[in-house]
Parts: C-alpha cells; structure tokens; sequence
C-alpha cells in the first residue's frame, strides 16, 4: 500500500523551509490539524459508483472504492490497496502493456491525470491544472500518451469538457475536441486498439444549454467517433435513451455502452461493422444522463480479451456479464477499508432576544462638514455625529426611507422613500426645521437621487417593476433630472444606475452593468442633459461599483468586494480598470471588503462602509506622487468607527395558553395527547398535559380541543427572493406566503448579502413581518461572476469568510469552487470564525464524498447516486455530517415539484393566491409537466429512499424548499422526503428540530420545551395520521406573535390586520376577479419565484 504523498509536495516544503521566502504549499494530504482526521475502519464487499479496469492479460481488476484505489484477482476475494489515504482517488486505468495505472487524484490541490506503476508504487502526476481540472483519462495504445477530459467553466459554475491528449511526461497537453458551449459535456474517453479512433460521449440535447428535467427517453448524450489522422468526428450511436460511457472490445469491433429505456439503465453492444446493436443487460444502477455527469454518465467498466465478457460494477458489486448468453457472475470482493474522517465544522448560534447591535448598515453618505454619518438600517435613515455620537432616526416617518445625499450646504438630504400603499417618492429633509417635503408628484419606484454642482437639479432613477413591488406606475423607467423643488421633470437614457453630474454640471455620469449579479463588466458612461453624446471612459471586469469623485480627478471603485482608487483620466478613450491595471497607479483603499463608497466634497478623502464600521481614506496617503503623500504606501487600517446603532428585538406582550391539543413536541420522539402550552411574550413558560399546566388568570386562552400543536418548520435551504438591489417593501409576500404555510425560520444559502441582512434585521426589529431569517449572503462562487470568491490561499479564505460574517452571516456556502485545497481553505477560515460551511453538492457524487471526509457542516441537494452502499453509509454515518437534499429540485431527475403540480391543482389553492401572485402560480402550474408515476419512482423518489438510508444509518436529514413555491414548496419537500419510507414523525423531524440544529439554534428553536421561543403551529387535523395533514394550518406563531394562517392577520394579545399586497390595491373592475388576484398578470418578469441550482 502507498499513502497518497506527492513527492513535489515534499521537495517544495523542504525548500520553502530553508528559505522562508513563501507560504507553504497548502497540502490536501495534511490540512491541518485543527481538521482532525480520525480513522475509520470496517469491512465491505460491496460499494458505491465503482470505476474499475481489467488488466491487459485478463488476470487482474483494479477499482476504486471511497476515493482509494484497490487491485484484486479477476476471480475475486480479498483487494489490496494501492493508494490510501486523504487524498481522493478514482478511475484508475491499465497502460496498455498493464505495467502503469492512470488515476484521477487531487493530491496536487485538484483533480489531475496521475500515473503510477501497477503495484502502486513511482506515482506521478501527469497533469498540472489548478482550474481546467481533468478526470477520466484513458491511454493511447502506444503507451506514452493519455487522453482526458478536461473541464471548462463560464458564469455557470458545472461547465463542459473537452478532449486533451498529453504525454506521460507531463506538459501542458494538445486539445483534440472544442466544445460547442460550457453547459453542455462531452466526456468519457476510450482509445480504439488501433490508436486510430477516440469514442466519447457528448451532450447533444437541444438549446445549446444545459437543462434540469430532461426526458431520458429521448436522446441526451450520443456517442462520437474521433479519427485521429483527419480530426473528424461522427456520431456511432444514440437515439430515444441516449447512449454514454463507450467501451471498444479488445479487438476493436465491438462498442458496449449504457442506454436508458424507460426507467431502466441498460447495457448495449454496437456491432461497428455492421451497426447491429442491442441489450445485454437491464439491471444496471441509474445512470446520471440527467445529471451534471462531471465524472462520467456511468463508471468505468472494460472488457476481457476474450471479447465476450465484459467486467462491470453493478447493484454494489463487481459483475462479470457474458454478451453472448446475457450470463451474470458476481465476482466477490472483499475490501478492508480505512477512510480518514475530519471533524465536522459546526457551530451553535444561540438566538438573542434582547438587544442586538445592527451590522447590515447601507447607503452610507458623510456630511460635508465630515462632521455626520446618514445611513440606512432597520428600513430607515439615521444620522450619526463622528466619532462617538449615538445614531437616530433622521425623521419620524412611517414610509421606509434610503439613499440620502446631503445638499452642499449640508443642512439639507435628499432621499427616496417607499409606501406599499402610496409607492415611492423623492423627498428632502430639513436638518433644522426637522420637517421632510415630497419632491415629486407622481407615484413611482424612485433611486439614488444626486445634486448638480449648482444645487438647482436632482437626477434621479426611476425604476421598472419588479415581483416585490408591483409594476404600476412603473412606465418608461430610466434616469431622468427634475428641479430641485420638483418640478419640470425630464427623461434623459433609459440605460444605468447611479446618475451624478460631472464636476462641470453639463453632463451626468452613470454606470451599466448592474452591481452584484449583473455584466462580468461595469461600465462608467457619461451623457449630455438631453442624454446623447454617450460617451464610456471606463470598463472594469468583475467590478461592483464606479464612483467617480466630484473633481472627477479619480475614481473609487469595489472589484470582487475589495475597494480601490485610482486617478480618472477622462480623453476620449475607454480605459481598462481592475485592481492590477498597468496603465494608471491604482492602490487599495481597504483592508478587507467595503460597500457604499462615497467621496468628501473636496474629493481628497473616500469614505465606505464594512457591516458596522465606518472607514476614511486620504486619497493623499494611497499613492507616494500627491502633495504630502508618503514616501511608502502603507497597508490600509482595519481601524474604523463603529456605528453601534443597537435594537430591541421584537416580541410581544403578555401571555397566551393554548389548551386541550395533541402536541407533538420533536423532544424526542415525545408527543403529549392532550397538551397545553404557555406563551409567555415570545418563549414557552410551561408545557406538559393538560392536568397539569396553570393557566395564568391574564393569558389569552385558545381552547384546541381536537387539533394538533407541532413547532414551526425550519426551511434549511430556503431562496425567500432576496437578489434584488433596491428598495424594501413594507409586506414581504413571500414572507407572509411562508409564515401562512408555516416556515417560522428560513436558512438562505444564497443571496444579495446587503438585501438579505437588511430583511433579516428589520424582521428581527419589527419593521416587517417575517419568519427569522438566517443566511450565507453572497455565495463563495468558484466560477465566472462579479461576485465570486477567488480562494487560492488560506488567506484568500479568510477574507471570504470574514467580509461575510462581518454582515450578520452565521454559515458560507462554498459553491462549486472546484479544487479541493479551495475548499479545505474555506472550512479551515470557517473554523477560526466559527461559522458553519453549507456546500453546494453540485450533482459531483465524488465532490461529495469529498465534503463528507473534511468536515463540512453538511451537503447541500442530493447526491446524484442513487442508491449508496455499505462504504457511503459507513463513511457519511460515522461523519456526522448533515444532509438537506432538496428533492422538490432533485439533481438526475424529474423534480419533486412536478410530481405535486401534477398531483394537486395548484391554482385552485385560494390561500396560497392570497400570498403569491397569480402570474407566479399559473405560469409554473397550469401547463403542468405529465410524466408515469413510475419515472418519478426512479427520480426523486429513489432519492428519497436513499434519503432514508442514509437516516437509518445516522445521518441528520433536513428539510430544504429551495424557494420554489413559497410556503407551500415547504410542504411539498416534507412530504417527499416521507416518499422515501420514512415514518411521519422522522419526516416531521426533519423540518423542525433536524434543521434547527443544522444551522446551529437548536437549543433556541425545532422542539417545544420549556424555555425555547414560542415558534408553534396549530393544525387542525394530525400530521402523524397523514403526512399532508401538515398543510391544515389554522394558527402560526412566529417568535410568540400570532397570526390566523389564512389570513395572516395577527390575533393574540395585539392584534392587527394585514394590509393588501400591490396586486390587491389597484382599483380593477369588480367584474373580472382574476386581475383583482394578479396586477400585471401578464410580465414575464414575474413569472419565475424558483431559483435555478448551479
């Protein structure tokens, strides 16, 4: 056995520790300490998504089993290992004269082409790709080179392959195939044994991108034929079913390769002389055409020389298939594993219900003076005096208020503000007279209001609708300019965001692109007051925002969440700006990340914002060439001012019993039959039978005599809408759509970090109705987009994980960052932070197994195997490692969410319309998808068996709704998760207590004991009865405040009545119900409240 030891890595460190001069190489062998691998060992003869290959003579089948790498007779009994260890190994191949193995190992950082001798010993990696990773390679028949896919990605993070050819020597390789996009794979590699041909697999179905549902009984993959002398490539087979992982006889005339028909995998051999071709076998493990298939549609399987048998994993075992006779034989192996398992990264987040310090501080402005902080938080404006002043409400509104700008006398700010009701308005506040004046007339979405340097015009934005707000009033959207007492308006581009004059007056500044989650490239444009004459001056990939200074002498910029400055040079030409630009000094401004750049008025000083601490920077002190600038350029302070504007968290008065109910309490397995609770403000005071509970004379008594008390469900991967820049509504519906069905805490693992903290603050405050709200923010996204998260250093990780947790964020998401040494840096700074890692799962099953061995807090979205054997339920069950696969979006198959828009007539759920728009609801359920139930047996349901396997065995499983229905999509995954045979209450579980603990408040939340918060629903038919009895909810308690479900109207000791979502406001003609349900009903903007995975 070799321990999976790179000898690079070895020679490197010893030379870093000579000369000091670098970091060492971070190694995935040895992470650290603080990862604590321990070893587990058991015994299995059987396992999981098998590659094996057999030698050339026949004698000898290598395969890998957890990432390690076994050889064993062709007869079968007991493997040796030839590679162990934390490095993770798979796809091992003979050398064609069977003296070397290739591999897949990601040893060196990420997954690369290795080589060894067939004993195990000499290792050596081939490949040296930190980006464009390889796997599944095969060898040319002369054995000196190897073909391997290698993996391309854009914005969207699970990209393509493409064929490279590359000497065992190493180099940087030939490219052999092009791929015609980066969504749609080619994959799987086979050499002819003439070395004339390669055979692959390509994705061929139709719209040139990748899909999730696609029909496997059409054609998703054919396989290709490559001639190695002219490069020209035809396709050999495909068809309804597809056709994947090709396999060349060894005399090079037959083609075995898997086809799905109907609900089965099947086995097929092509004739490549005469085009006969047809099934050998109809028991193989789902195939993964339907999937991302990073690593193949199927694992490796080979033939023996006798060009009848064909060796192949299958059903957990190694089988040997004769494809004369269709004859199966096990061949039994017996494997002693040995599989290293760090400690999982979890931490608890106690939830406070008192005071709490506010952190998601936005849209920051410095009086000229320099004397005053104006920011925005809890849904309005506050004022601050520098340094040490306490903030305050700038006015006394009841209208949500942001982005205020000062007048240059600083005496007035400017700002916009927003009523569900009356929607927005630009208006302006006297700091003397304390009074506000509604500028504009008209009601609209108004943005980010500036002066001219005359002070006598205001450009502004006026913005489009959008699902949260509505789309009335929303016409010609665009910037436009209006007098300063607000009149004589004037439309100027329909382009841009973050209008400003230039220094002159005679011409507005503004930038395209969006700021998070828009163009890799920002653009800052300038145009006259009639809007023509457009000019660019700066382009800036990656670029969030371009803030010139009001002499337009330099500009401030955020480049993947870091702030810098750099002159502004404006000549008519377009200049490429980033943080590495050669072409003008640029310099750092911030330590770590910044938002909200602002500019003094004398644009000597840049001032932003850092969750609650405020920065300054002299423009002076950033470059060594201004007058009383440093000779050298020091790091930039992490030393700020803190804002320290604390908050009451809200909860309500007095007591609440709720008597006489059947409880099932998730303590446990403990369900008290006839149960009374008290609610004291927001927490429990007591619960137990009904005999023997007091009820307090002043409580407020609900008698439930026959209904069902259960706690609030925990959505543990929740999209609650949280993407949008802007404005924030006074009623969330999706909030409200949650609450009504029943989630009373909601986990976001991907988000606007600036929206998603303001809305969880101002839920925490009382500003709006919500359930809690717990989030990642930003994902640390490992392909193209402005928001990505470049982790090549542990350092590199550190700064991810801090400028994410400094904003309120308990727990990252590490997404598809796609070498292994990236993600160990991620869980390693999460560690020191002691905040919890949600992976996305990303359809890798070895990427998985991969989170599962280092310690993540838990997978996100199922694996795409499906079932899993002996060696997974060892490995995930002894982990502790958590689960939420998500089924209503099931990776490698027909979502869940169909199968409940096929069963249910969604459109006729009159609660869910009173919380989601009808546009929302008929677009995704009235032209409903039809499939047999049998296809979603082999879908979502398989997985949910494999769910509950994985349960049996230990596993903590989690309900996760991924956003697709609001408040129902809950529902619908809880009851897809008992599809699989778990008993209601397991099920239950896993939506309540399971997922609290999962996101670390499960001391506060999931069960009702005494003490925990008063997060309760009242049903009135019982759950353990029929699972889908979940969704008779009569009465939501969230944080102790209780709302009638149906209505969300609140009841309880302050009672209050809902108000009416923009598509109940407007005054439609009483004849035609349907636009009373659904304002707008027809943009297409708003017909997709689900958020795509990858």
């Amino acid at each position: 056995m070799y321990k999976k030891t790179s000898l690079f890595l070895l020679v490197f460190s010893f030379i870093s520790n000579i000369y000091g001069q670098e970091k060492p190489k971070w190694d995935v062998a040895k992470p650290g300490k603080e990862f604590n691998y321990k070893t587990h060992k058991f015994t299995t003869s059987e396992g999981t998504w098998m590659n094996l290959d057999v030698s050339p003579d026949g004698k000898t089948i290598v395969f890998d089993l957890l990432g390690d790498i076994y050889q064993m007779p062709i007869t079968g009994g007991t493997a040796k290992i030839l590679r162990s260890g934390i490095p993770f190994e798979v796809q091992p191949r003979f050398s064609p004269d069977g003296k070397h193995i290739s591999f897949t190992s990601d040893a060196g950082g990420g997954d690369n082409i290795w080589i060894m001798k067939a004993d195990g010993s000499d290792s050596k990696q081939v490949t040296k790709e930190d980006f464009q990773l390889l796997n599944n390679a095969t060898w040319m028949p002369n054995g000196n080179y190897l073909v391997a896919r290698k993996h391309f990605t854009s914005s969207r993070s699970l990209g393509a392959g493409e064929m490279w050819q590359y000497h065992i020597s190493g180099g940087s390789g030939v490219q052999l195939t092009k791929r015609k996009n980066d969504q749609q794979d080619v994959n799987e590699p086979v050499i002819s044994p003439d070395g004339k041909y390669m055979y692959y697999s390509e994705d061929v179905s139709p719209g040139g991108y990748f899909k999730y549902n696609k029909d496997p009984n059409s054609e998703i993959y054919a396989i290709n034929r490559y001639d190695f002398e002219t490069g020209k490539i035809e396709k050999i087979t495909g068809g309804p079913g597809g056709a994947a992982r090709p396999q060349i006889s060894r005399d090079g005339k037959l083609l075995a390769y898997v086809k799905r028909v109907r609900t089965a995998t099947v086995l097929y051999v092509h004739n490549l002389e005469t085009g006969e071709e047809g099934p050998v076998y109809d028991k193989l493990n789902k195939d993964q055409q339907t999937a991302w298939a990073l690593f193949g549609v199927y694992p490796n399987f080979n033939w023996m020389p006798n060009n009848e048998d064909i060796i192949i994993w299958t059903g957990g075992k190694i089988q040997k298939i004769n494809t004369k006779t269709n004859q199966i034989t096990e061949i039994p192996f017996t494997a002693e594993v040995a599989i290293d398992i760090a400690d999982r990264v979890h931490s608890e987040t106690p939830i406070t219900d008192t005071d709490f310090t506010v952190k998601m501080i936005r849209d920051a402005v410095t009086a000229p003076d320099g004397k005053t902080v104006v920011f925005r938080a809890l849904g309005y404006l506050w004022t601050k005096s520098l340094p040490n002043g306490s903030p305050k409400r700038l006015t006394t509104d009841t209208d949500f208020e942001a982005e205020p700008t000062f007048t240059a006398n600083g005496k007035e700010i400017i700002y916009v503000s927003w009523n569900d009701t009356n929607l927005g308005a630009i208006k302006k506040f006297n700091l003397e007279s304390k009074k506000s004046v509604k500028l504009t007339s008209e009601k609209g979405i108004y943005r980010t209001p500036s002066l001219s340097p005359d002070q006598k015009t205001i450009v502004y934005v006026k913005e489009g609708g959008n699902m949260d707000q509505g789309f009335a009033f929303s016409k010609k959207p665009g910037i436009y300019t209006m007098n300063v007492t607000g009149d004589k308006s004037k439309f100027i581009t329909s382009k841009g965001e973050y209008p400003v004059f230039t220094k002159e007056g005679n011409r507005i500044f503004f930038q395209t692109g969006g700021v998070f989650f828009g163009d890799l490239t920002k653009e800052l444009k300038s145009v006259d007051l009639n809007g023509k004459e457009e000019r660019t001056h700066i382009k800036s990939k990656y670029a969030n925002r371009l803030v010139p200074s009001p002499d337009n002498q330099w500009i401030a910029f955020t480049h993947l969440h870091k702030a810098y400055v750099a002159p502004l040079n404006i000549n008519g030409q377009e200049v490429d700006l980033d943080e590495k630009t050669k072409n003008v000094p640029v310099s750092e401004l911030s330590k770590e990340a910044g938002i909200n750049l602002h500019w003094s008025p004398n644009s000597k000083n840049v001032m932003w914002m850092l969750g609650n601490t405020y920065f300054s920077n002299a423009v002076k002190n950033r470059f060594t060439f201004l007058p009383d600038s440093p000779e050298k350029v020091e790091k930039p302070s992490d030393i700020g001012i803190k804002i320290d504007l604390k908050s009451k968290v809200d909860k309500p008065k007095g007591r609440i019993a709720l008597t006489n109910a059947r409880i099932i309490t998730m303590d446990g397995d403990k369900v008290i039959e006839n149960g009374s609770i008290i609610i004291n403000e927001n927490r429990i005071e007591a619960i137990g039978n009904a005999s023997d509970i007091r009820i307090p004379e002043t409580a407020m008594v609900y008698d439930l005599t026959g209904k069902t008390i259960m706690p609030g469900m925990v959505d543990a991967h929740a999209h609650v809408g949280a993407f949008r820049y802007g404005l924030t509504t006074q009623q969330n519906w999706p909030f409200y759509a949650n609450l009504a069905f029943g989630v009373t805490t909601s986990h976001d693992p991907s988000s606007n970090t600036e929206s998603i903290f303001t809305l969880s603050e101002m839920v925490k405050s009382g500003a709006i109705v919500g359930p809690r709200i717990y989030s990642t923010g930003f994902i640390l996204y490992g392909a193209e987009g402005d928001f990505k998260a470049i982790v090549n250093t542990i350092d590199d990780a550190r700064f991810a994980v801090k400028r994410t947790k400094v904003f309120g964020a308990l727990s990252v998401k590490s997404y598809n960052q796609p070498r292994r040494d990236q993600r160990q840096q991620v869980l390693q700074a999460a560690r020191e932070e002691e905040i919890n890692v949600v992976p996305e799962g990303g359809s890798t099953f070895f990427t998985n197994m991969t989170m599962v061995i280092d310690g993540h807090t838990g997978v996100e979205h199922n694996i795409p195997v499906a079932p899993v054997y002996k060696d997974v339920l060892e490995l995930w069950g002894t982990s502790k490692v958590g689960y939420t696969p998500t089924l209503i979006v099931n990776y490698g198959g027909l979502n869940a969410e169909y199968y409940w828009y096929q069963k249910t007539n969604v459109w006729e759920n009159k609660k869910l319309l009173q919380f989601t728009p009808r546009a929302v609801i008929d677009s995704r359920s009235r032209y409903r998808m039809m499939a047999p139930d049998e296809e979603y047996e082999n879908d979502h349901i398989l997985t949910s068996k494999t769910v509950k396997t994985l349960a049996d065995n230990g596993v903590k499983v989690n309900m996760g709704a991924h956003g697709q229905l609001q408040g129902m999509g809950a529902h619908w995954e809880l009851w897809s998760i008992q599809q699989g045979g778990m008993s209601n209450l397991e099920s239950l579980k896993t939506a309540t207590i399971n997922a609290a603990n999962y996101i670390g408040a499960g001391k506060d939340i999931g069960s009702l004991e005494t003490g925990k918060l008063a997060d309760i629903l009242v049903l009135d038919k019982n759950p353990l009865e029929n699972i889908q009895n979940s969704n008779t909810l009569l009465y939501t308690i969230a944080n102790g405040r209780m709302y009638e479900s149906e209505t969300m109207n609140e009841i309880g000791n302050e009672p209050k009545k809902r108000q009416n979502f923009y598509w109940e406001n407007n005054a439609y003609n009483a004849n035609f119900p349907l636009h009373e349900e659904s304002n707008s009903f027809m943009h297409q903007q708003c017909c997709s409240s689900g958020f795509s995975h990858n």
